[in-house]
């Protein structure tokens, strides 16, 4: 088994997580709906705050505020994921090792995670996230993907609206 090894001292992480087989489900309205409220049931035993989210069909990506005395995120996506998987009659079969992990076909098990180092990294993350329904040709601007925290991002002023260009402009040049 491999030895991952991940930082645990409270600060601020980029994540990406993405579902079995990549199966394009997060964007229907039930699994939004159980995440959404996955995720405020964590939030409330383990408080951490929302920086930036975009939900695509198949993956999502976060960055993610956790308190300084407590930087485990893996106990709170564990949740998350098992409380949206169980607010839910999933159908999929799954293999034996998932059924004797208790787990179902919905999540892949790991997850991606990063700290992020200082301003400017928190910056590039920040533009991958939104950027990525128009990397992925979900969209032509960023302003059109509804599941993502460019829209109060750019009521709060962080970004203008027309953020981004279009696909196949100058911009967009937004990478990990």
């Amino acid at each position: 088994m491999s030895n991952y090894r991940r930082a645990k001292d409270g600060r601020l992480y980029f994540f990406t997580l993405s579902t079995e087989q990549r199966r394009p489900l997060l964007t229907q309205p039930e699994l939004r709906t159980a995440l959404r409220a996955a995720i405020e049931q964590a939030r409330q035993r383990y408080p951490f705050t929302i920086h930036a989210w975009v939900l695509l069909p198949e993956h999502l990506h976060c960055i993610w505020g956790l308190p300084a005395e407590d930087g485990d995120y893996g106990r709170r996506w564990s949740l998350i994921k098992r409380q949206t998987s169980q607010s839910l009659q999933w159908p999929a079969s799954v293999n034996l090792s998932r059924h004797l992990r208790r787990e179902n076909a919905l999540w892949q098990r790991r997850f991606w995670e990063h700290q992020i180092r200082d301003q400017d990294d928190y910056q590039r993350h920040l533009d991958y996230l939104h950027w990525n329904p128009v990397k992925h040709g979900l969209v032509q601007q960023v302003g059109d993907w509804p599941w993502s925290s460019f829209h109060r991002l750019v009521r709060d002023g962080v970004y203008p609206a027309d953020w981004g260009g279009r696909l196949g402009d100058e911009g967009g040049g937004f990478g990990e």
